[in-house]
């Protein structure tokens, strides 16, 4: 097979591939997860892949147009196998060797996808996966940085609080019953989707592989180290939208300062672990 070429961009602009698994994807999180994608690069391709004759497709017809999404037919041929998944493999091998991009967007739940993002990532290509807290661990593992779309969400309003009951003239308190005896109470249970405890042991050694002898490391360097090590990392898991953020909220277990950098004179965070 010919080798793939790598074409230079003259803007400098990342270009990325987005390919959507409509079987696997949510629609309600596609603004949140094309203004992340952004963040990493241009998506020059966005594709989404299902049957959308099917009625479970519908809320995706609804956002293809406005966000210029291309969709790709495909018919369940056969009752209980997933040709959506092999049309999107195939395009995502074609667009590989075209060398014109230097990452792709895998969105998905599915884990069928494990084997292309290590394929991709064999090529050189950055691979970013998107998709459910439910996504199998390996392929969370074969991206090189994996964002939860439960992040991506947008936040409901808060409900306007309920007009106060004219008052009335208190009933009589009834005599109260005899207690019955107490029942032990069950653990108490996380709130569902709220943040995620601190991972205190994974923030310490990625300050310990990249501090000094003193103990202080840049925050960019520990960053990068723990999305090698652990790619669906991300700080609004644990209820703060940046790293400097989660280290800050936390001055029992971190400190972080600024150091002028002498080069150009902006400044830069460090991090050092306490205790």
């Amino acid at each position: 097979m010919k080798p793939r070429t790598h074409v230079a961009h003259d803007d400098g602009q990342r270009r990325l591939a987005v390919l959507i698994d409509a079987d696997n994807a949510q629609a309600s999180v596609i603004e949140g997860l094309l203004a992340e994608v952004a963040k990493y690069g241009l998506a020059s391709v966005k594709r989404i892949y299902g049957d959308f004759t099917t009625q479970q497709q519908a809320q995706w017809k609804k956002v293809l147009l406005k966000h210029s999404i291309s969709p790709v037919q495909q018919f369940a041929y056969t009752s209980g196998k997933n040709a959506t998944d092999s049309a999107l493999i195939i395009d995502a091998m074609d667009l590989m060797y075209t060398g014109r991009f230097d990452g792709m967007c895998l969105v998905s739940s599915d884990s069928d996808f494990t084997r292309l993002a290590q394929r991709l990532r064999e090529e050189g290509l950055t691979v970013y996966g998107f998709g459910e807290h439910k996504t199998p661990d390996p392929f969370v593992q074969a991206c090189d940085k994996f964002i939860y779309t439960e992040v991506l969400r947008a936040e409901a309003p808060e409900p306007a609080p309920a007009a106060k009951p004219a008052a009335e003239k208190p009933a009589a308190k009834p005599k109260p019953a005899p207690e019955p005896a107490p029942a032990p109470s069950p653990a108490p249970a996380p709130a569902k989707d709220g943040p995620l405890p601190l991972p205190l042991d994974l923030l310490r050694q990625a300050i310990e592989e990249a501090s000094d002898e003193e103990g202080w490391a840049h925050l960019g360097a520990m960053g990068t180290y723990l999305n090698k090590i652990r790619p669906n990392f991300d700080p609004r898991l644990y209820g703060q939208k940046k790293l400097s953020d989660l280290l800050r909220k936390h001055p029992k277990h971190f400190s972080v300062i600024e150091r002028e950098t002498t080069a150009t004179g902006g400044k830069v965070l460090y991090v050092k672990a306490l205790g």
